[in-house]
């Protein structure tokens, strides 16, 4: 029986390998462990293996699980599902990062919440880059008008470090490419535009990550392979 520990450093293996063959230096992108559906101890098993930043989908589940394991000072929690504004106090409260901020009023949301808690979290801008309808998040001509209105709100608590996208569920390597690629070529537009930094770039799966680093992913969301299949809820 495959042990959690040999997915992991299986999969570390198949990244440092991928980044090889993009001409990246191994290392380079950050594996991001996605937990949802997952039990407190199996985040346990991956904590004793190094791990201290886990992501979920939904708020409520990323609040019991952030009360559950409290005891582990070090653990950051990050969001990447879409998000209500009714849940900003569970993200504002438990989690130390947003990567499926879409919209304004979201931000704002935030703010409120971060603010009364006296704390900030580091955000990225989800973007629709599929043209599946069930993908949540920007469409690209939309994002440099949202940036311009995330500065013109003041907001502080939000620290901007990027994109984060979905590719396409499809079987076709050159459209989850083209996902990938856009959202790279989008970022630097936006660099140039606002003068900001907005390093990272989260995208990339289980089944399409190569491609995401050879696109240029600085950090990659991994649940299947690392955990095995989903319990079902």
């Amino acid at each position: 029986m495959i042990t959690l520990a040999e997915n992991f450093r299986a999969l570390e293996q198949r990244v440092n390998e991928a980044c090889k063959q993009a001409g990246r230096e191994p290392g380079s992108v950050n594996i991001l462990p996605v937990t949802k559906t997952f039990s407190p101890d199996t985040i346990r098993m991956a904590i004793d293996l190094g791990y201290h930043r886990f992501a979920e989908n939904k708020a409520q589940e990323l609040k019991e699980k952030a009360i559950e394991l409290q005891d582990y000072d070090q653990l950051q929690w990050v969001i990447i599902g879409y998000l209500q504004t009714n849940k900003s106090k569970e993200v504002a409260t438990y989690a130390s990062e947003i990567q499926s901020l879409d919209r304004i009023e979201l931000a704002k949301a935030l703010d409120n919440r971060l603010q009364a808690a006296g704390k900030s979290i580091k955000a990225l801008v989800q973007v629709k880059t599929s043209p599946e309808v069930s993908k949540t998040g920007l469409e690209i001509s939309e994002v440099p008008a949202f940036l311009n209105d995330l500065k013109e709100s003041g907001i502080q608590t939000l620290d901007l470090q990027g994109f984060m996208t979905i590719a396409e569920n499809t079987e076709n390597q050159d459209d989850i490419r083209k996902c990938f690629s856009s959202l790279r070529e989008l970022a630097e537009r936006c660099r140039d535009i606002t003068g900001l930094a907005l390093p990272q770039l989260s995208m990339g799966m289980s089944g399409d990550f190569e491609i995401a680093i050879q696109e240029g992913a600085t950090e990659i969301r991994i649940g299947h392979a690392l955990f095995g299949e989903r319990n079902k809820t």
